[in-house]
């Protein structure tokens, strides 16, 4: 079955994110995708230190729900992430924790279907939209769009409910998000996985 991955940046457990991501789920449902929702935007979670310990033994040394999401996240078909707006940034936990979980694991993320989603009061929306997308395109994944940039309004609990547009852009983009693992699925099945090259990696100071 095919399965994506929820990841909600908000610390409030019922607020606008939440809106959002229900809104998807609902789409994904319908279409027979097995769902999960973390919330991590409450939790404390370090940054990343740069030990490297992650390269030696395959997990990051902070044993925490990093190494939890990373078994989920191998065994998923796409990833969400969503994230209320701060000072035109997302999450600042959520940030830690994706910093350590895309750089901690070691598994191939090539065409996992990725797609980010902001939620704001009024701006910083396309900023915390480009931040949350370098994830994905770092690591190979198709990133999955909509009709617009993926985004909802709300301040106050539950006003996101409100916003006709920002709802429509969820089910849009759970759709395409939908189309898309398929298709990749299928063309897995048929051919494999594009060939990979022997990365080169070249710095800037020689």
């Amino acid at each position: 079955m095919t399965k994506v991955l929820m990841i909600s940046g908000s610390p409030h457990e019922n607020g606008n994110t939440a809106i959002a991501l229900h809104e998807m789920e609902k789409i994904f449902h319908e279409a027979g995708v097995e769902t999960e929702i973390l919330r991590v935007g409450s939790m404390d979670i370090r940054g990343c230190i740069g030990c490297m310990s992650c390269k030696k033994n395959g997990k990051c040394i902070f044993n925490d729900i990093v190494n939890e999401t990373a078994e989920k996240f191998t065994e998923a078909d796409g990833m969400v992430i969503a994230s209320p707006v701060y000072y035109g940034s997302a999450n600042g936990t959520l940030i830690s924790f994706l910093d350590r979980l895309f750089y901690s694991t070691p598994f191939d993320k090539t065409m996992k279907v990725g797609a980010s989603i902001a939620v704001a009061r009024r701006g910083g929306m396309s900023a915390t939209y480009d931040e949350l997308n370098k994830y994905f395109a770092i690591s190979g994944m198709p990133i999955a769009s909509g009709q617009y940039w993926n985004g909802i309004h709300g301040r106050e609990p539950g006003e996101a409910a409100g916003d006709e547009e920002g709802l429509q852009q969820m089910r849009v983009l759970a759709k395409n998000m939908v189309f898309l693992m398929n298709a990749i699925r299928n063309e897995k099945e048929r051919s494999g996985l594009p060939e990979k090259e022997t990365f080169t990696r070249t710095n800037f100071i020689r």
